[in-house]
């Protein structure tokens, strides 16, 4: 069966059973097989990661310098094929998962998980940058260069290629959910949630009632003001100037975008910390002992260990994308004729997202006191389940009002660099405006090659304006189903990537073996 034909097969089937059973028919993919238990997704993702890196010696360890070397471009040759050098190719990638996670994430995890949550997404990580290492080594082995000239890779390409065409149908299963999610995860949901920090930045200073901010019924159960119609429009404008230039403006624009975006991020947290360096052995302290041994606790799904070990990782997971198959459609495009150097710089990916970002976000919401204000706060304090449950549906603790997601995040700013500006809030107004703008851009990447791969090199300036118009409709429009079945693709993206990588892994094993018995000279 033809690729074209496939995909429109496995299009038709995605809307029969969305129209049949709903996007909770695909969202259980998260909470199968209950929600007492642990998800067979994450024991699938983080199962793999062990596995893998047991398998092949622990590269996480004894490659990550190499992976280091390589990204500084030392080992950099013009003249290999690929479309970007190995920055910058990890740039784009970093720019999809260096997100929202990152800061609303790691203000849920510790909202629901509390302080121990961060150990469990620390391990999360330490075994996804072997996932992160196999998937990206065999996208750039087995990627194809397309009519256009450019690299077309990924783990559509990993499974027909390295599997063989009999596998076809899940090669194309890949690529269908791949493209549903950049127009939701990647694409929509970023674009809301810039839009609605914005819309709520101007309420502050004008109102609701406002001829901006003022919604006007389009229909029942949709509002929109003018303020939201024009951050739509603006985030499209945006988006659409770089993705419409392909794959080298996209990594043009990623590579002076994530630094800058990561540096006033990290340096933002460096001067909260630094504030507040005689609190940061209590929060180290606070992390393990709730991590290993959290008091017991009213109410959750399990308690205990299991609920913070579950928020942790899955938090961990959605931050760094590890095993789900979209960062390694962006390292496909580098330009070497080894696949394992890529690899090895892909490794790096999960430590600047989850080790790196996602420690500082929790240190500073731990450090500044802003994790009391947390769900996870009331229930450690109050024994009384039921007193518990209406505390936290009244909002309210001790005088503290509880927060989640980026509010916790921006209050835990706004404390902590109150000793020199007064404003440290916007400095999460302004992250998310990045990471958001970042994410939407790289992922409209990842849409594009799982466009092409299914219907060819014409279908791909018609998906671009596609996924431009999602921007703007992601900007007006709160779109909570098409949240939910984002990340459902990202489970049904998930499975055949893994599945890819356990029976490559003895082909994995040999091209590392190799690569690291070759002596490899810095490029001259």
């Amino acid at each position: 069966m033809k690729r074209s034909t496939a995909g429109i097969l496995a299009f038709a089937l995605i809307a029969f059973f969305l129209y049949a059973f709903g996007v909770d028919f695909f969202d259980a993919i998260w909470s199968f097989p209950s929600q007492s238990a642990i998800p067979f997704m994450v024991i699938a993702l983080v199962g793999t990661g062990i596995y893998i890196s047991i398998y092949l010696g622990f590269p996480q360890i004894k490659r990550f310098w190499h992976g280091v070397k390589v990204t500084m471009g030392i080992y950099d040759n013009p003249d290999d094929e690929g479309d970007l050098n190995h920055f910058r190719a990890l740039t784009t990638a970093l720019s999809a998962t260096v997100g929202i996670g990152n800061i609303a994430g790691v203000g849920i995890a510790l909202y629901y998980g509390g302080p121990g949550a961060l150990l469990w997404m620390w391990i999360t990580a330490f075994f996804g940058t072997t996932l992160k290492f196999a998937e990206s080594s065999l996208a750039l082995k087995y990627r194809e260069i397309d009519v256009n000239g450019e690299t077309a890779g990924g783990p559509m390409y990993t499974i027909e290629n390295g599997l063989g065409i009999k596998w076809r149908w899940l090669a194309v299963a890949f690529a269908a959910f791949t493209v549903i999610c950049s127009m939701a995860t990647g694409n929509a949901i970023q674009s809301f949630t810039v839009s609605d920090q914005i819309y709520s930045e101007v309420t502050q200073v004008v109102g609701t009632t406002h001829w901006l901010t003022f919604k006007h019924m389009i229909f029942e159960g949709f509002e929109v003001s003018i303020q939201q119609i024009l951050n739509g429009l603006i985030m499209a404008f945006l988006v659409g100037m770089v993705i419409i230039g392909g794959i080298k403006r996209i990594g043009k624009v990623t590579g002076y975008l994530a630094p800058i975006m990561a540096g006033v991020y990290v340096l933002s947290t460096l001067l909260i910390l630094l504030s507040n360096y005689d609190k940061l052995g209590y929060s180290f302290g606070l992390i393990f002992q709730m991590a290993i041994n959290p008091p017991a606790m009213a109410g959750g799904i399990g308690g205990g260990v299991l609920l913070v070990m579950l928020h942790g990782i899955k938090r961990g997971l959605y931050s760094n994308e590890a095993g789900q198959g979209s960062a390694a459609i962006a390292h496909s495009t580098a330009k070497t004729n080894y696949p394992v150097r890529e690899g090895a710089v892909a490794m790096l990916g999960p430590f600047i997202d989850t080790i790196l970002i996602c420690t500082l976000t929790g240190l500073t919401i731990i450090s500044t006191g802003a994790w009391e204000h947390t769900e996870f706060f009331v229930r450690i304090s109050v024994q009384d389940a039921t007193l518990a449950d209406s505390i936290i549906a009244a909002g309210v603790f001790d005088g503290k009002v509880l927060m989640n997601s980026s509010l916790l995040t921006s209050f835990a700013f706004k404390e902590g660099l109150s000793w020199m500006i007064g404003w440290g809030d916007k400095i999460i107004t302004l992250s998310i405006l990045l990471f958001a703008l970042s994410t939407a851009i790289s992922w409209s990447f990842y849409g594009d090659r799982s466009t092409e791969y299914l219907f060819g090199p014409k279908a791909i300036m018609p998906y671009r304006w596609v996924y431009v118009f999602f921007v703007f409709l992601g900007g007006i429009a709160g779109l909570e189903a098409v949240w939910k079945f984002g990340d459902a693709a990202l489970g049904f993206m998930t499975l055949p990537n893994l599945f890819a990588i356990i029976l490559l892994s003895r082909k994995l094993k040999t091209m590392t073996k190799d690569y690291f018995a070759e002596e490899h000279v810095p490029y001259k």
